[in-house]
């Protein structure tokens, strides 16, 4: 893969902060953040606006087929589908519930592994998500598993969509991010795994300022040691 810049992956389960993360940490060092949790976010908001069955893999791929995703990230990251811009849909609840189950399906997954790959082609890039270091960019420069306690994602969660506006109820918030690690953890084709070379980074008694910390430690020294490895070749 040729590219002009670092290519950083970040993994982990829901609500251990990859995406507050990703953004900050792409944002510090003037890369572009993908968050490809959306991609699949967006496909579920499709799926479920036009009643199609999750369950129904040749249904929703012929959806993904026809669909038109695209990515903004002028002021703001936005996502659209055929032209609508789904940012805020895609964070419902109701995505929530759904959208592991599509994930986990091979053939959505192998369609869209080509979409994300080419988005990180060209280097300078912060991509994050559940298979990004194990399947998706397995050659990443430097490969990040987040992780936390289950009652503080559960907090962290409840706490968003309590922000947002979404009327919902604590154990509820429990039962489907228990349920969603499951279906990530067991599905068949690229389940979330921790990459054998990923740094784990573990936020639960961490701020969000001292997890950047750590990570754009990890990130210069990742630096530093390519440039002695370019000085030692020239030399």
């Amino acid at each position: 893969m040729k590219k002009d810049g670092l290519i950083i992956a970040i993994d982990g389960p829901a609500a251990v902060g990859k995406s507050t993360m990703g953004k900050l940490i792409a944002r510090e060092l003037g890369y572009t953040y993908i968050d490809t949790g959306a991609i699949y976010r967006a496909i579920t908001w499709k799926v479920l606006k036009n009643n199609i069955d999750i369950n129904d893999e040749n249904m929703i791929s012929d959806i993904v087929s026809k669909t038109y995703i695209t990515i903004s990230l002028k002021d703001y990251y936005h996502i659209f589908v055929d032209g609508e811009d789904v940012t805020e849909k895609i964070r419902d609840p109701k995505i929530d519930r759904n959208v592991s189950q599509i994930a986990r399906l091979p053939k959505i997954r192998r369609q869209l592994i080509h979409l994300q790959r080419k988005l990180a082609e060209k280097g300078n890039i912060v991509m994050e998500g559940r298979d990004i270091g194990s399947v998706i960019l397995p050659k990443a420069d430097i490969k990040l598993y987040f992780s936390a306690s289950e009652e503080e994602r559960i907090k962290r969660r409840y706490k968003e969509l309590i922000d947002k506006g979404y009327d919902v109820d604590y154990e509820e918030v429990k039962k489907h991010i228990v349920k969603r690690d499951e279906i990530d953890s067991k599905r068949k084709y690229a389940p979330l795994i921790k990459p054998k070379d990923a740094i784990i980074i573990d936020s639960t008694e961490k701020s969000i300022e001292e997890v950047k910390v750590e990570i754009l430690k990890i990130i210069k020294s990742k630096k530093n040691a390519g440039e002695k490895q370019i000085e030692n070749n020239i030399i």
